[in-house]
């Protein structure tokens, strides 16, 4: 496979897309939870922000500094986490993992616009970027913690 054919192929027009349609960007004023994650071989971090009453997310906010394909996934949890229960977006986020690590089933609506990431299944080292949102919504919500990305 050619690189350049393999990077057109990974930075589609819908993930490049996605990046220009992130929305809920910065920090909430008084969230219940929060929690960074960082990417280590990337550099990519994402901050969140969430305002959980009882198990439901009331609303979210995230600082992203990221990589397209991390922006992009980004994107699609932040149009789509506000009145989701915790257990739903702790299963988006091992769907995601596991659409990356083994081509598995897409995650369910309405996180199903993750579709788009399946093109990185083979780019290993753009794993973490992607789960950086969901990974670091998860942290949040299990008590709050700035951790580091794997």
């Amino acid at each position: 496979m050619s690189n350049e054919a393999d990077l057109m192929k990974l930075y589609s027009a819908q993930i490049l897309q996605l990046t220009t349609q992130l929305s809920r960007v910065g920090r909430l004023d008084t969230p219940s939870h929060s929690a960074k994650r960082r990417a280590p071989l990337c550099g990519s971090s994402v901050t969140v922000d969430l305002l959980i009453e009882d198990g439901v997310i009331r609303d979210y906010a995230h600082d992203v500094k990221a990589c397209a394909l991390g922006q992009a996934a980004a994107s699609v949890v932040a149009k789509n986490i506000v009145g989701r229960n915790t257990a739903q977006v702790v299963a988006t986020r091992d769907a995601l993992a596991n659409l990356l690590a083994e081509d598995g089933p897409v995650p369910q609506a309405p996180f199903d616009g993750l579709e788009v990431l399946r093109a990185a299944k083979d780019y290993k080292n753009r794993h973490a970027s992607i789960m950086l949102a969901l990974d670091a919504a998860c942290d949040a919500i299990s008590g709050g913690s700035d951790t580091q990305g794997t």
